[in-house]
């Protein structure tokens, strides 16, 4: 059942707009409202899926209706009812987020078609929102120690920023999950993040992966191909494991931060990109710059902010809510119930050397989970949590 609110202060209008809606399709239920301020109240304690308001208005009219609206629940699709003298304001009404408007007296089909696309659009927007909050749980950074606070600090100030961020930290301490919140309080959010493991990579096929190439220009080249960079245009590009990329690669990525600009393999032509650069690497950059295996110029241009990830065995203090978050996760993933752990198992578990950090702490937990007790023990901890 889809809720809509008409607001209009006319009320053969509403009349004849709530009798064609209603008769038209049993899942409307319709609701009114005769003025801007009666419907903005209704709006604030109300759940709709579709607001119809008209322009002209006394008390408040349609524009700041439309205004507040999009403050109280901005998912709400508002459609403006507009009368002859009022088009040119309707169609201002869009670029301030106005779904769509229609004119009196309403065309029946036009309303229809108009309604059914709204309420369509709204359902995206909240599977949209949803899915966002989704990747945002997946991502979320677990802790309350000093360390983590301020790594979330930094990212407050940073990320809505265009600088660039160069994360550092050992394997398994959660790189990636800066990286993720820093474009996900970005304004590039809405835009891609597009991660590519420079590790993962062949050092014959990264220029390639990440710059896209031409068909012929190389043995397996048999179509164009754009790369990680063209395809994060407009959003971020999360190069992990930087210190592993070979040094011609560095050399392109260097020049796609100075410029702007990319090429792909066997291309003379230059392609524009707006893309901000998140880079990590568990490697000490400054003795491989010594070592001449990474350019001193591209890591200035990628260290205008660091972020220093430590290790778990750095903030222990944590990992009480670790065990809580990955225990309960675990048991989502799994099907099944979930398990406490004992006092004395967690300060155990505090007191182990985590040299994997959370990803060992992680599938730990896990083993504890399938082969533990319905209550997770010191016992079950020093049988199956050995190291």
């Amino acid at each position: 059942m889809s809720n809509i609110l008409i607001i209009e202060d006319e009320a053969a209008i509403r009349r004849v707009l709530v009798k064609i809606l209603s008769e038209e399709n049993e899942n409307y239920q319709v609701f009114e409202a005769e003025d801007g301020l009666i419907g903005i109240e209704r709006i604030r304690n109300e759940e709709f899926d579709l607001v119809l308001c008209d322009i002209k208005m006394p008390k408040m009219d349609g524009v700041e209706v439309l205004e507040a609206v999009k403050k109280i629940k901005p998912e709400v699709p508002v459609v403006m009812i507009s009368g002859h003298g009022d088009l040119d304001t309707a169609v201002n009404t869009m670029r301030l987020g106005a779904f769509d408007y229609i004119s009196k007296p309403p065309d029946l089909n036009r309303l229809l078609n108009t309604v059914r696309i709204a309420l369509d659009s709204k359902e995206l927007v909240v599977e949209n929102t949803r899915l966002k909050k989704k990747v945002s749980q997946k991502y979320k950074m677990i802790g309350e120690s000093q360390a983590i606070s301020h790594i979330k600090e930094i990212i407050e100030k940073v990320a809505p920023s265009e600088a660039r961020v160069l994360i550092t930290g050992d394997n398994g301490t959660g790189k990636e999950l800066v990286a993720h919140w820093l474009h996900q309080k970005s304004d590039r959010s809405k835009g891609p993040l597009i991660e590519v493991n420079c590790a993962a990579i062949p050092s014959e096929l990264i220029e390639s992966e990440l710059f896209g190439h031409k068909k012929g220009s190389f043995t397996g080249a048999s179509k164009d191909r754009a790369g990680k960079f063209e395809a994060a245009n407009n959003g971020t590009i999360f190069l992990d494991e930087i210190g592993d990329m070979s040094l011609s690669a560095q050399a392109k990525v260097l020049r796609a931060l100075q410029e702007s600009k990319i090429s792909r393999v066997g291309s003379d032509r230059d392609i524009k990109v707006n893309v901000r650069v998140i880079a990590a690497t568990n490697k000490n950059l400054k003795i491989e710059i010594k070592e001449g295996r990474f350019r001193e110029d591209l890591y200035h241009r990628l260290a205008v902010i660091l972020i220093n990830v430590p290790s778990l065995n750095e903030r222990r203090d944590d990992i009480p809510l670790l065990i809580g978050h990955f225990s309960k996760k675990i048991a989502e993933e799994q099907g099944t119930t979930h398990k406490e752990f004992s006092k004395s198992a967690v300060s155990l578990l505090q007191e182990y050397d985590w040299t994997g950090n959370i990803r060992e702490l992680r599938n730990v937990i896990e083993r504890l989970i399938i082969l533990g007790g319905e209550e997770v023990s010191e016992k079950d901890v020093k049988l199956f949590a050995s190291k």
